[in-house]
């Protein structure tokens, strides 16, 4: 979940890696390095902690290299300090590195018995000391790639410079992404696409095996066979002021605010709503022999992923297995032969979750993806690509991804259950209203931000929470408790209603906040006779429901947040928004970094 971008060119590239830095640091931010060549040396900077930190260093200490490497890091080995920061390097060689090399011990103890010295803590500098160990042999740089790679074990995407060649670089993928970008007389490499927009929109993703080396003149791509080949160039369609706050305080904030807007993109994509019916990207893919349905996610996507099998179950009268990514093989599943595993991940990189779809590829499985990244690994190994309109989220806390993952899920299990026979035409036309209301009604929930701001208050002075809820709203809950872990770090846990009684109505008393999600329909009252036996204990109720809801159950609660009543299908995507919400706003009080908590990064690319 690092980050890492490089760039040859014939201009000083110092202050557009550090811009590059800037639109990566969403993957990780324990520390920041840049390495370039200069005067024949490979020369770095690093600092532990935020990019800011970095800014300073390079302020005083400018680089002035026309070649250069970067890196934004998540901690997997060796604390966050600065001699744990990328790049790491030797006399000849520096490396940046997104990954794990899972045999780097063995490798390490190896190289150390060879007299090799080691600085940091890390995995990645024995890449460097490998490669430098040939290149100093008197090996050319592309061969002691080619010879190393093969050596290392794990996930990995990494830039090498070469001290000797200081007009090169080459980079690798095996398991994490990697991007090429194309310039006038200069070449680019970086974690994804959006590190890029500012330098280019003209680029190549690698495939699986393939290292590539970097000149001012373009790339040339080796396969995981040494062969060369050749890899499409396309136009990335990213803005390089897509990475913009806008008038909002925070990304998050104006991320939660974008749900309208992203999720009407998202739903023109699948509603066709002249005609009242849901179309699928790929029209001609067959959903009418589909018995069992799998869904695999990990985090929000995950329950994103348990409110689709409500949908799917109810609809499609489909029996629906859901897992996390991280335990799906390890729990042997057996799955039914011609069977549908539905994968969920705003990135399209999530390491387990594509570990996870590559093994049920191998059980026979067709392969459906609900993905942000419509260029992603798993968009790209997919049989049926549903794709959000989301736009890119840079708040480590996903949002807006949420709320378009459960648009596309509902005209996914709408489509299925109609393939399926278990709906009609009419019954198409119902869901396509429902779901065109969505919107207009995430519109009106935003309109309740001052509300929910109060609420926050009080919130922030609890040192545990509890979420409730029944049916669709028992994953929002999860979810909801989710949101105020990561940004508040608040411990607060997410409950089916109706389990409060078998134990966690233990954890009740005046000092713990409990949120219900409760609005008006069929499962309204049993909701509310659970929100009594709380109230009971002395627990203090935050009520979400609707104008009726609040009608109904607000009396004697703690706090209430009204929103629009909207139909049951598309309560979900509504109640997200206060959820998100009190959970931003709890973190301004308690004066968190709403948009880079602590130990977290966006995109996980390792197991």
């Amino acid at each position: 979940m690092c980050g890492i971008v490089g760039i040859v060119s014939g201009l000083p590239v110092e202050d557009r890696l550090f811009t590059a830095l800037r639109r990566l640091e969403y993957r990780g931010y324990d520390s920041a390095g840049i390495a370039s060549i200069e005067d024949g040396a490979i020369v770095r900077r690093r600092a532990e902690g935020k990019l800011i930190n970095l800014g300073r260093v390079l302020a005083e200490h400018p680089l002035n290299g026309t070649t250069g490497i970067a890196h934004t890091r998540w901690a997997t080995h060796g604390a966050p300090t600065t001699s744990n920061a990328h790049p790491h390097a030797t006399g000849e060689v520096a490396v940046v590195h997104n990954g794990i090399i899972e045999n780097f011990k063995v490798l390490r103890d190896e190289l150390m018995a060879r007299g090799r010295h080691f600085e940091s803590e890390t995995d990645t500098e024995v890449v460097a000391h490998l490669i430098s160990e040939l290149v100093e042999d008197g090996v050319s740089p592309v061969d002691a790639v080619r010879q190393t790679l093969p050596r290392l074990r794990g996930a990995f995407a990494l830039a090498i410079m070469f001290r000797r060649q200081p007009d090169m670089l080459i980079g690798a993928r095996q398991g994490s992404p990697l991007v090429l970008g194309f310039g006038e007389n200069e070449a680019y490499l970086g974690s994804d696409a959006l590190a890029l927009a500012p330098l280019t929109r003209r680029i190549s993703y690698l495939e699986e095996g393939d290292w590539v080396v970097l000149t001012r003149a373009g790339a040339q791509v080796h396969d995981v066979a040494n062969q060369q080949v050749t890899r499409a160039v396309v136009d990335s369609g990213v803005s390089s002021d897509t990475a913009d706050k806008g008038n909002h305080p925070h990304f998050m904030h104006k991320e939660i605010h974008e749900q309208p807007v992203v999720v009407a993109q998202t739903l023109r994509s699948y509603l066709r709503r002249l005609e009242g019916t849901i179309s699928l990207p790929i029209p001609e893919f067959d959903l009418a022999g589909v018995k069992r349905v799998t869904i695999v996610a990990c985090g929000t996507s995950y329950y994103a992923g348990m409110i689709a099998r409500y949908w799917i179950e109810q609809f499609a009268e489909i029996p629906v297995d859901i897992d996390f990514a991280s335990e799906f093989r390890y729990r042997e599943p057996r799955m039914e032969n011609g069977g549908l595993a539905l994968f969920i991940s705003q990135s399209g990189e999530t390491a387990d979750t594509l570990a996870a779809l590559r093994h049920a590829r191998g059980e026979g499985q067709k392969i459906a993806v609900v993905v942000n990244v419509p260029s992603s690994t798993m968009a790209r190994e997919a049989d049926l690509l549903l794709p959000t309109n989301a736009g890119p989220e840079i708040g480590v806390a996903s949002t807006k991804a949420f709320t378009c993952q459960l648009a596309v899920l509902a005209a996914f299990a709408t489509n299925l259950a109609f393939a399926n026979g278990r709906m009609n035409a009419a019954d198409v036309r119902h869901v396509v209203r429902h779901l065109a209301e969505a919107p207009a009604a995430l519109n009106a929930a935003l309109g309740y931000e001052d509300e929910i701001r109060t609420v926050a208050q009080s919130l922030a002075e609890a040192r545990d929470v509890l979420f409730l809820g029944r049916g669709a709203d028992y994953p929002l809950a999860m979810e909801g408790a989710l949101k105020l872990k990561e940004i508040t770090y608040i411990h607060a846990e997410g409950y089916a209603a109706g389990e409060m009684k078998h134990g966690p109505i233990a954890l009740i008393d005046e000092d713990v906040p409990v949120v219900v999600i409760a609005p008006s329909g069929p499962l309204f009252e049993k909701t509310v006779s659970n929100l009594h036996e709380v109230q009971a204990r002395g627990g203090r109720i935050i009520l979400i429901s609707d104008y009726d809801g609040i009608e109904a159950a607000g009396a004697g609660c703690h706090a209430t947040i009204t929103m629009p009543k909207v139909h049951p299908l598309i309560a979900p995507l509504v109640n997200a928004v206060p959820i998100q919400l009190l959970a931003y706003h709890t973190a301004l009080v308690k004066g968190t970094d709403v948009d880079q908590p602590r130990n977290l990064a966006k995109s996980v690319t390792v197991e």
